[in-house]
Formats: structure tokens, sequence, C-alpha cells
């Protein structure tokens, strides 16, 4: 599945700017954050859609990365970004969190688990 590539894609669009708005190191992150972060998104019809557009968007990143066209690829960084300020400080916290999270770790593959559930929210 294309998980992976999409929270990398996410963590890279989003940490930067993520970064200089908090003026702290992340914050650790767990399954139960991630496990919120599914509650809050799948019980709101708008952001569900949204996370379901930022997937689809990530797909295409990674298409557009194999033909080496960088500034589609950046373009198409810039909507996800875009979309995914809509969907809450939490949201952003996790993805800020995922950084310093090592996805073999049991931590990442219990926060793995719960991020399969979100893109299931998407029929993928």
């Amino acid at each position: 599945m294309y998980l992976r590539l999409i929270v990398t894609i996410l963590v890279i669009a989003a940490a930067p700017v993520w970064t200089l708005a908090q003026n702290s190191t992340p914050a650790k992150v767990s399954k139960t954050d991630a496990q919120k972060v599914l509650k809050i998104i799948s019980g709101d019809k708008t952001k569900t859609r949204i996370y379901c557009q930022m997937a689809k968007l990530g797909r295409q990143m990674e298409q557009v990365n194999e033909t080496g066209d960088s500034e589609k690829f950046d373009a198409l960084l810039q909507r996800v970004y875009d979309l995914g300020k809509k969907l809450g400080p939490e949201y952003a916290a996790l993805v800020d969190g995922l950084q310093d999270i090592d996805p073999q770790s049991e931590v990442g593959q219990e926060i793995s688990s719960t991020l399969d559930a979100l893109d299931n929210l998407c029929g993928g």
C-alpha cells in the first residue's frame, strides 16, 4: 500500500511550518495519538473527504516523482500541505511526531496499523 509514502509526503509537507509554529521539540507520539486522530477524522465527513483527497494527491505525487517532474511534484505537495492544515492540531502534532518514529518499531507498527484504518476510510 502507499501508506508509508503518504506518511512520508505528509511529514515532508507539514513539518517545516508546524515545527516553526511550535517553539519546542515535537512530542513523542503513540498509538493513542493516532487513534485520536482516526476518531476525529472518521467522525467528520469533511475531514474524511480532505484526508482522502490528500491520499489521492499522495499517489499522484508518487507517479510524478517517478517521472522527475519536480515542478508538478512541488505543486502537488503544496496542495497536500494546504489540505493538511484543515485537519486540525491533533493531526499536525501526529504528523510532526512521526518524524521521530522508527516505522519498524513496535510503536511504529501500531501507528501504521491505525493509519491503515484512515486509508480504509478512502476505500483503499
